[in-house]
């Protein structure tokens, strides 16, 4: 049975913090795109500078043992959105898809709408992939949505177009490359709006940000590519092209400087939400929890081993090694999160749903593959733990992974299931052969974790 926070202890924490007694805490998600587990200071980072989140965490809890969604981005977010792992989840790869309505697929959104909160989707729709239908985020419990709908889009930062909530917002004079109006800017002008509109109105409120940065094209603006030009040996020029799907990247003539800049302007972004928060008297009373979608890509110009950006770890983005689908995240609350803490609990965006759900009182959607990882955050209870996590991917022949506390399985198409021990984190040593048992039941647990896509008719 899942752990309950007693009312009692959480109604004394939160007037320690500043809130009063009853008052459901607001809720940030900064989700950032393509960000590796080692692209941070807080995680090991040595090259590019990230104040701001490193302050995050001396404040907060770092999470080392935390992992995305999927490797890629739709179906990583689709993860997080509903609290299902990708054998269950309905959009389980990049594409022309979208989740369904509701009650087929509940989001977050949904059931802490349900609950009184007002909630925002601004940047990347986390709800599909391309092809999304405009509006479709107010369909799926998000109030208010400011962004872009198609992730091939978002590949631009200078959008000749985006979407509030179903009408276009356009910006006549960028050329997806180039232009006058940096979407970023926009991001944050929407946030700090947001943010004072729910100060105005006093409802307790599920923000969630979802970046573009640092995910590839290769774009910054000057001041943040300055910080690193000529303090890093810098790489070719990336001419442009690749992408697919209309979404291709542009040329960049700094890629190393750039890409460390994109990952400084997210820091200072994540800095300046805080301040926001700390100056609206909101602070006390606010979980801001940062992560990244999946592992580092190595896309418009930019290779992962650069900065380490995977930490160490083995593969990157479209892999399901660890480098793939570990990923950075960052919980604080004062007066509720311990500063300077750490946890290595096992963990993954479909905890995301259950943990704001008890957070909160609502109750979690039936058939959910999260556990919430709440007790682990306040240090009160007992921590429920998986039996495993589990991935699937199907581009390049198919892929499937799974991770227990003692194991690590991953098998790329028909080949051999790859056996490695939790202490090998880096994932060096297959040890199939030695434990064939082990091997044939990680092949049963496969089989169980995947369930065929229902019919759409």
């Amino acid at each position: 049975m899942k752990s309950a926070l007693p009312l009692l202890i959480l109604a004394t924490s939160l007037l320690c913090a500043g809130a009063q007694v009853g008052d459901k805490p607001n809720i940030v998600y900064i989700l950032a795109d393509d960000l590796g587990y080692g692209d941070l200071g807080c995680y090991g980072q040595e090259i590019i500078q990230t104040p701001n989140i490193d302050q995050l965490c001396r404040e907060g809890m770092r999470f080392t043992n935390h992992h995305s969604g999927s490797t890629v981005c739709a179906p990583s977010r689709a993860c997080l959105m509903t609290g299902q792992h990708t054998g269950h989840v309905w959009v389980r790869s990049n594409g022309n898809i979208q989740l369904r309505d509701d009650d087929q697929d509940m989001t977050i959104a949904r059931v802490l709408k349900n609950e009184g909160y007002h909630t925002a989707m601004i940047g990347k729709n986390g709800l599909g992939c391309n092809g999304i239908t405009p509006g479709f985020a107010n369909r799926k419990g998000f109030d208010y949505f400011y962004g872009f709908n198609s992730h091939s889009a978002a590949h631009h930062y200078f959008a000749p177009f985006v979407h509030r909530n179903g009408e276009k917002v356009v910006f006549p004079n960028n050329k997806t490359h180039t232009g006058d109006t940096y979407i970023h800017d926009e991001f944050m002008k929407e946030i700090m709006s947001y943010l004072d509109r729910r100060k105005k109105d006093d409802q307790p409120f599920f923000l969630h940000y979802a970046a573009l940065i640092p995910h590839a094209s290769l774009v910054a603006p000057e001041e943040w590519i300055a910080k690193y030009r000529g303090k890093v040996k810098e790489a070719p020029p990336f001419k442009g092209g690749g992408g697919g799907r209309g979404g291709e990247y542009g040329p960049v003539q700094e890629p190393k400087a750039t890409f460390a800049g994109m990952v400084s302007r997210l820091d200072w972004e994540v800095g300046e939400i805080m301040k926001k928060l700390e100056s609206l008297g909101m602070a006390g009373n606010t979980l801001v929890i940062f992560s990244s979608d999946n592992g580092p890509h190595q896309e418009g110009g930019k290779l992962a081993e650069w900065f380490s950006s995977s930490g160490g770890l083995r593969g990157h983005k479209r892999d399901l090694f660890e480098g793939g689908v570990r990923v950075p995240m960052i919980a604080h609350w004062p007066g509720r999160v311990e500063a300077g803490s750490v946890s290595d609990h096992l963990s993954a965006f479909w905890d995301v749903m259950p943990t704001l759900c008890e957070l909160t009182g609502a109750t979690a959607p039936e058939g959910i593959d999260g556990i919430s990882f709440l007790p682990t955050l306040f240090k009160e209870g007992e921590q429920q733990q998986h039996d495993y996590l589990y991935w699937e991917f199907s581009s390049k022949g198919g892929r499937r992974a799974a991770l227990t506390h003692k194991w690590k399985a991953v098998q790329l198409g028909k080949a051999p299931i790859m056996l490695f021990a939790v202490d090998d984190l880096y994932e060096e040593h297959d040890v199939a052969s030695k434990h064939p048992d082990v091997t044939e039941r990680f092949q049963k647990l496969f089989n169980e974790a995947h369930t065929p896509k229902p019919s759409t008719k």
